[in-house]
C-alpha cells in the first residue's frame, strides 16, 4: 500500500492549510499532514509535537487523524484537547516541546476547518507548508513508533495570562466569545480577574447560531456594542473562532479597530521600551505609525500576514506588533504570538490604569477612511495587475511628490493621506484601501485607485 497523497489544489495557503469538509479536505488529508509535518519535526531533531482543536463539528474527527499521522513518523504526541489556538502557541513554549499543529477554521464559515503549525518558536508557512504537499506527494514520510498522552494545560494557560494583569481599579466589562474556541479559558479567567465581567456567547458550538466569529465585521459586533451600553461597561472584548484575533468597544460603544488598538497598546509598551521597534501591516492607519513616532517609538510598516509579522517581530526584537485584522503579538512580557485573551488582560489593566478607552482612541486624530475593500481578480491577474500599477505610479512619484511603499503591494501616501492595493495571498482578489483627510480627499483617492485599476483592465466593485 502506497502512503502517497496528493492534496486538493486550493488547500495548501501561504499561512495555512484550510479547505471546506467533505470537499477539499477530510481525515485522509488530516492524517497525510499529520505525516508530512510530522516528517518535517523528525528531520529537524524533533521528538515532541503539541496538538489541539477548536470547536468545529469536524474538528475531533481531523485532529484524531492529525495524531495518527505525527505518531507514525515516531513522534511523542501531547493532546490538549478543546481550546483556543493561542493555548496550543502557550503549551509549546511551557512544555518545551519541538512543534505545534492546531485544528481550526478560525473566522470561516462553519463548513471550513484548517491547519495553524509551529516549528520550535515559529510559524510554519510558505515553503514549508509547500513542501508538506512535496512529501505526501511522494510518499517521503518518516517511519516509527509513536506515542500520545492527554494533557490539561488549562489551568496553567490562564495562570499565564492572569500573571501580566496590572489594573489599579475594578472595571466592567463585556466579552463576546461568538460560540468559539476560547469559551471554557474565558469562563475560567474572568473568575480570577477582579471587576464585574459578562460574558456573551461563551459556549463552544460550531455553528456559530449568534453571530459569525469575526470581529473586524462591524455586524458580528452588534451584540456587544448593545450589551456594553445596557450595562454602562468600561469595555467590551470580542474573539475570532479560535482567539487569536481581538475585536474591542469602547464604553461609548464605538468600535475600536485593531490599528487603533495597536497605537493604544504602542503608548504604554514604549514607557518600558523606549525607542523600539512596533510594526504594523500595511493596512495600518498612517495614525499608528505617527503615533508610535509621537511616543518615542521606530515604526515599521510590513507585509500583512501573521507569520509574516511575527517573523519580521523574531528579526527586529520588537516588543510588539499588530494588524489590521485584529492579531496583535505582545514580546513585552509575553512570547510574541497573536494571544486574543492576553491582548484582552493587557486592555483591561492598561484602561484601568489610564481613564477610558474611548479617551485613549481619541488620541489618535479623527481621519475617514474606506474599510478594506476585497474584488476578484483572476489568480493569473492578481499579481502582475499589482505589479502593473506599482511601476506607474513609481514613474509619476517624481513630479507628483507622493512617497510609495511597494513593501506588499502599493501603499501611496498623498497630501489627501494615503491609499493601498495588495493582492491577497490567500484568495484570487485585490485589496483596496484609502484613508483621508477629509471627505473630498478620500474621493479623489478612491477616484485614483478606480483610474489605476481600469488602465490595468479591472473594474473597480459597485459602490466603491
Amino acid at each position: 500500500m502506497t502512503l502517497a497523497h496528493q492534496f486538493h489544489p486550493t488547500v495548501l495557503r501561504e499561512y495555512d492549510i484550510r479547505g471546506i469538509i467533505g470537499k477539499t479536505v477530510n481525515a485522509d488529508d488530516a492524517r497525510a499532514i499529520g505525516r508530512g509535518f510530522g516528517t518535517q519535526v523528525v528531520r529537524q531533531g524533533g521528538t515532541k509535537v503539541a496538538i489541539g482543536y477548536d470547536g468545529r463539528h469536524s474538528s475531533p474527527e481531523l485532529e484524531q487523524a492529525v495524531v495518527e499521522g505525527l505518531k507514525s513518523t515516531g513522534l511523542h504526541v501531547v493532546r490538549i484537547g478543546l481550546g483556543p489556538t493561542p493555548m496550543l502557541y502557550f503549551t509549546v513554549r511551557h512544555l518545551k516541546l519541538d512543534a505545534g499543529l492546531m485544528i481550526t477554521g478560525s473566522h470561516n464559515p462553519p463548513d471550513y476547518n484548517g491547519f495553524k503549525m509551529m516549528m520550535g518558536k515559529a510559524p510554519v508557512y510558505g515553503a514549508q507548508i509547500q513542501e508538506i504537499g512535496t512529501i505526501a506527494a511522494a510518499g517521503d514520510f518518516a517511519t516509527g513508533e509513536g506515542s500520545e498522552e492527554t494533557i490539561d494545560i488549562q489551568d496553567a494557560y490562564v495562570e499565564r495570562l492572569l500573571q501580566d494583569y496590572d489594573g489599579v481599579r475594578d472595571l466592567n466589562v463585556v466579552w463576546d466569545n461568538g460560540n468559539g474556541a476560547a469559551g471554557e479559558i474565558l469562563r475560567r479567567l474572568v473568575a480570577k480577574l477582579p471587576g464585574k465581567h459578562t460574558l456573551l456567547f461563551d459556549d463552544i458550538d460550531g455553528d456559530f447560531p449568534n453571530h459569525h466569529p469575526d470581529p473586524t465585521i462591524p455586524e458580528n459586533l452588534e451584540d456587544i456594542i448593545h450589551k456594553v451600553k445596557e450595562l454602562g461597561a468600561d469595555l467590551g472584548i470580542a474573539f475570532d473562532g479560535d482567539a487569536d484575533r481581538i475585536g474591542a468597544v469602547d464604553e461609548k460603544g464605538r468600535i475600536v479597530w485593531g490599528d487603533q488598538l495597536v497605537a493604544i497598546y504602542a503608548k504604554d509598551v514604549l514607557r518600558s521600551h523606549p525607542g523600539a521597534t512596533i510594526i504594523a501591516d500595511v493596512k495600518a492607519s498612517q495614525t499608528l505609525f505617527d503615533q508610535i513616532a509621537k511616543c518615542g517609538g521606530t515604526p515599521l510598516m510590513w507585509k500583512t500576514g501573521h507569520s509574516l509579522l511575527k517573523a519580521k517581530m523574531a528579526e527586529t526584537n520588537s516588543p510588539l506588533a499588530g494588524e489590521m485584522s485584529g492579531h496583535i503579538f505582545f514580546a513585552d512580557k509575553y512570547y510574541g504570538y497573536d494571544d486574543a485573551p492576553y491582548c484582552g488582560v493587557r486592555l483591561i489593566g492598561q484602561v484601568s490604569r489610564e481613564g477610558t478607552l474611548s479617551a485613549l482612541r481619541d488620541e489618535l486624530p479623527e481621519v475617514l477612511n474606506t474599510p478594506e475593500v476585497r474584488f476578484q481578480v483572476s489568480e493569473e491577474r492578481k499579481f502582475a495587475s499589482v505589479e502593473e500599477i506599482k511601476n506607474r505610479v513609481k514613474a509619476a512619484a517624481a513630479a507628483s511628490g507622493d512617497e510609495v511603499n511597494d513593501i506588499d503591494g502599493v501603499r501611496v501616501k498623498t497630501k489627501d493621506g494615503w491609499w493601498l492595493l495588495r493582492a491577497s495571498n490567500t484568495q484570487d482578489v485585490l485589496v483596496a484601501r484609502a484613508e483621508a483627510f477629509s471627505a473630498e480627499g478620500l474621493e479623489r483617492l478612491k477616484n485614483f485607485i478606480k483610474a489605476e485599476l481600469a488602465a490595468s483592465g479591472i473594474a473597480a466593485p459597485a459602490g466603491f
